[in-house]
């Protein structure tokens, strides 16, 4: 076991977002890559919702969802390896919220708390963003300890933008599909 992985795996929610070249197959493809890691398994994804652009708004309409995880990785290792896809799918940072053939953002871990220079966990961003929010929404369960169901679902409520997001269509990540059908 190296310094970045735990014994116990822990629950992990990711928000996956694209906005250049084809944005569902860029999405899917790092639903792979995450589920193909030795250390990171892919339990739930949301639909994808097409949604408009923050921050920069003159550039192309995004599609958002969000995953839940079982890792063993550490937070700051699971973000490594978020780092990792993302690069191997063509994302540069040139501009601050800009375009991007992919965004992988580590919203929250098992209720973990951390405040790192590369890290805040929960992501101090999530309940603002209708974009996060709403594919979160989604796959959380309600019977999840920390209670962020009941965080998510009162962000919700209270949040104004709603109308800029669009569902884009269910998910059809091979493994979403595997699991309905048993």
């Amino acid at each position: 076991m190296n310094a970045h992985t735990t014994s116990d795996p822990s629950e992990a929610y990711i928000a996956l977002g694209a906005n250049l070249g084809d944005r569902e197959a860029t999405l899917m493809e790092a639903l792979e890559l995450l589920d193909q890691h030795p250390d990171i398994a892919v339990l739930r994804c949301s639909h994808l919702y097409e949604t408009d652009p923050v921050g920069n708004v003159d550039q192309p309409m995004f599609l958002n969802m969000a995953a839940a995880v079982s890792t063993s990785l550490e937070p700051q290792g699971l973000l490594a390896e978020m780092q990792k896809i993302e690069k191997r799918l063509g994302r540069v940072r040139h501009i601050r919220w800009g375009p991007r053939t992919v965004d992988l953002d580590l919203l929250w871990v098992e209720g973990q708390k951390l405040n790192a220079p590369d890290l805040i966990l929960p992501h101090p961003r999530m309940l603002e963003r209708a974009f996060v929010l709403v594919p979160l929404a989604d796959i959380v369960s309600e019977h999840e300890p920390s209670g962020l169901y009941t965080t998510v679902k009162t962000a919700l409520e209270k949040l104004d933008g709603k109308e800029g997001i669009q569902l884009w269509r269910t998910c059809s990540w091979r493994s979403v599909s595997a699991l309905s059908e048993s």
